[in-house]
């Protein structure tokens, strides 16, 4: 691609990034929808039992989908430090007091999201890096409460893997029982 395509008598175009084409290819971003303001907090209504057929169905889907995700390599990206790359951390997003490490399938679902972000024009400098990797590894590294957002400009093609014991390891996980990890602490010191 060069950076300016067209006589010398037009205006200059600004630089486009490979991205840039992927994401023309892969069709324009639909507006987002609205998330309505929470009403007032009423009771939750009791959900279907563990042993429902429903339920084990989808721990059994999800736990397919686990596997494929640990066992495939993904594009991570790069924070936008102004440091050498090897310097710079993975692009990451807080919500609700948790980090999430933004991992993509491939370079049109990155680009999906640099359109989202306004920022398809911009070089994206990513690693590519195998889900369990990420999960095991980089998800402990982080020192705060971490999961892991695949695909999140994809609405609900995107997939998220939480903080949570039997996705990430248990001492990274924000529901293990810190109390059962104390007891255990004392019981190995005596």
């Amino acid at each position: 691609m060069s950076e300016h395509e067209g006589a010398a008598d037009e205006p200059r175009k600004a630089p486009r990034s490979r991205l840039a084409d992927y994401a023309e290819m892969t069709g324009p971003a639909g507006p987002a929808e609205a998330t309505p303001e929470p009403a007032e907090a009423a009771a939750p209504e009791p959900g279907p039992s563990l042993d429902d057929p429903e339920v084990i169905a989808r721990k059994k889907e999800f736990a397919a989908l686990l596997g494929e995700f640990r066992r495939t390599a993904v594009l991570v990206p790069l924070g936008d430090e102004p440091v050498p790359d090897e310097e710079r951390g993975l692009l990451t997003a807080d919500f609700n007091g948790i980090r999430f490490i933004l991992a993509f399938s491939d370079e049109q679902a990155l680009a999906r999201y640099a359109q989202a972000r306004g920022e398809y024009t911009r070089e994206w400098t990513y690693r590519t890096i195998l889900g369990a990797r990420l999960l095991d590894v980089a998800v402990p590294a982080a020192g705060v409460p971490c999961g892991v957002a695949l695909d999140c400009a994809d609405g609900p093609d995107g997939m998220v893997f939480p903080p949570v014991m039997g996705i990430v390891p248990d001492e990274a996980a924000v529901d293990r029982d810190t109390e059962a990890d104390t007891d255990t602490d004392e019981g190995a010191a005596r």
